[in-house]
């Protein structure tokens, strides 16, 4: 699947769920797989504004940077 056939998937269509660590105070974002094994992020406050779209290899890459602490300087 093209990444831009991703975007093409109805978002409406896709399981969303968020963090168990979310406070409900409207400041998280969501998650949901995509066909091919990737993922796709949006704001939670506004779930019909436009969403993220990354395919798997990109979603482990940016697993295993946050597992090895690449961004705890942000």
């Amino acid at each position: 699947m093209e990444k831009a056939d991703l975007y093409a998937i109805d978002p409406a269509s896709l399981s969303w769920q968020k963090s168990s660590f979310t406070a409900n105070n409207g400041q998280c974002f969501e998650l949901a797989a995509l066909p091919d094994g990737g993922v796709a992020v949006r704001d939670s406050k506004n779930p019909s504004n436009p969403h993220l779209c990354f395919t798997c290899g990109e979603w482990k890459a940016f697993k295993a940077g946050m597992a090895a602490g690449d961004f705890d300087n942000l």
